[in-house]
């Protein structure tokens, strides 16, 4: 690979809306897809005289996160007003948290299947609970440019969770969104449904280069816009790539004129970031706490309990598959990325036919094959972990062949019928083992030159034996005419 003459340093800011039914600080609906501004009220459109009340169940949501996230959880958070003026914010302030937030210093394991990068731990910075603005839809096809404000999404709860600048490339932070949605999931904290604005990444990135007097480090530059973790890694390959260049142009650095942090936004269709304004610091959200919120405390004892509730997370389950069922670190990612109910199929499945190893193949190749293509859940899957273990058993056992043991599983699909009565349907029976030597006795006799290149060491002889038994009997095992061929021959 061509080393790159700079070091990539990438920071993430991801937004979670949290899976409750109502708002944040009041009892409207988070339901997507509703008419515009048919689910507000006056507190989460801030009409004076309102007064939020916390959602509790909020609170716990991003509570859970955060102790899966390996956070140091505070006894003691409160609430403050964000100040900062958009169309789509009614208020003119967000609630949200700055300097007690819900949590702080935690970290999360990635890892790479494919060995692009080591195993590295990113740190979470903090994880914080804050409203959601409004949405502004803009009309640019008409001509008109007319803006319209949907408010429907104003309150909605969001866990902002920032990253350390731990990244060193755009694989890693592909790899750091794609564990953190799985653990969302697991959590069943969020659907993360990107496409509905549940999961938003903004990603801060710099490059630090070595020059005279030491190394030096572009502007950092935020970019948004990205509806993808495919689309993050671009944009990030672009914005370094980018960088780099303006940097050996101008050789502007950090601290000096012109390095001050912007915003650029990413263009899916020309494949480019693009300039929007310079971002802000933090002094020019002039934070205060908020009057109307109480702060909210938290025992030791519930954290504890949370902890203990949480179960198998991905990383811990990772190991174990590969550890209990001697499969692949590669596999076991394919299993565990495809959630929490598929594992379970795949567990049951390689405790009752006894190998693992055969268990994750056919669930990668056969059973994700069959999900994928009606785009449904392993809950879907019409044959159970016992019927398809009952299957991988006679293929071990040497009753069907792989080949075989397809068409049983594709006619199991098609017709629901149990193992047996699929087998009796497509005519395969159980070959008497009297009744295999019999038929490869013949078969040597009839062929006496096979027998003399077997013994002459090539066995790749036998290959006409078997498909001769084959037509004679087609529910004739490969792999038991050769073994009783071979067998034979050397008795004679």
């Amino acid at each position: 690979m061509e080393s790159i003459p700079y070091t990539i340093i990438i920071g993430l800011e991801v937004h979670v809306q949290l899976a409750t039914a109502s708002k944040l600080f009041c009892g409207c609906s988070t339901a997507f897809g509703a008419a515009p501004n048919s689910q507000t009220c006056p507190v989460c459109i801030g009409l004076p005289g309102s007064l939020p009340v916390m959602n509790r169940e909020a609170f716990n949501l991003a509570l859970k996160t955060a102790v899966a996230l390996n956070c140091e959880i505070p006894e003691r958070t409160k609430w403050d007003r964000k100040q900062y003026y958009y169309p789509d914010l009614p208020k003119g302030y967000q609630i949200s948290q700055f300097d007690l937030p819900l949590s702080r210093n935690g970290w999360l394991p990635i890892g790479d299947a494919k060995g692009r990068f080591e195993p590295k731990r990113i740190r979470i910075i903090r994880a914080h609970l804050e409203e959601d603005a409004g949405k502004s839809m803009h009309d640019e096809q008409s001509g008109k440019a007319d803006s319209r404000i949907d408010l429907n999404r104003t309150g909605t709860p969001l866990l902002e969770i920032v990253s350390e600048p731990d990244m060193r490339s755009p694989a890693e932070a592909k790899a750091y969104l794609t564990e953190l949605k799985l653990l969302l999931g697991y959590l069943g904290v969020s659907d993360c449904n990107m496409e509905e604005g549940s999961l938003r990444v903004d990603a801060n990135i710099n490059l630090h280069l070595d020059a005279p007097g030491g190394t030096v480090a572009t502007p950092i530059v935020e970019v948004k816009n990205m509806n993808s973790f495919r689309a993050v890694e671009r944009a990030l390959e672009y914005e370094a790539q980018r960088q780099y260049e303006v940097w050996q142009e101008t050789r502007v650095a950090m601290g000096r004129p012109g390095g001050h942090k912007t915003t650029r936004g990413w263009d899916e269709t020309a494949q480019v970031t693009v300039a929007q304004r310079t971002k802000e610091e933090s002094s020019d959200y002039r934070y205060f706490p908020d009057p109307d919120l109480v702060p909210v405390t938290t025992s030791r004892k519930q954290v504890e309990a949370i902890r203990a509730g949480l179960g198998e997370l991905p990383a811990a389950l990772r190991e174990r598959l590969q550890t209990t069922y001697g499969i692949t670190p590669y596999d076991a990612d394919v299993l565990v990325n495809q959630g929490r109910a598929l594992v379970d199929y795949y567990v049951e499945l390689a405790d009752r036919c006894s190998d693992g190893k055969a268990a994750a193949n056919w669930v990668q190749q056969d059973v994700l094959r069959w999900l994928n293509e009606r785009h449904v859940a392993i809950g879907a899957f019409p044959v159970s972990a016992e019927a398809m273990a009952a299957l991988l058993r006679k293929i071990a056992g040497g009753e069907l062949t792989t080949s075989r043991g397809r068409d049983v599983l594709a006619a199991m699909l098609v017709s629901g019928k149990p193992l047996a009565t699929a087998m009796k349907d497509l005519g395969i029976e159980t070959v008497d083992q009297n009744e295999l030597e019999t038929l490869c006795r013949e078969l040597l006799t009839a062929n006496p030159q096979v027998v003399r290149d077997v013994k002459e060491g090539r066995l790749k002889a036998l290959g006409s034996l078997i498909g001769q038994a084959k037509k004679r009997n087609p529910n004739a095992n490969p792999n038991q005419v050769r073994e009783a061929c071979l067998r034979l021959i050397e008795e004679m």
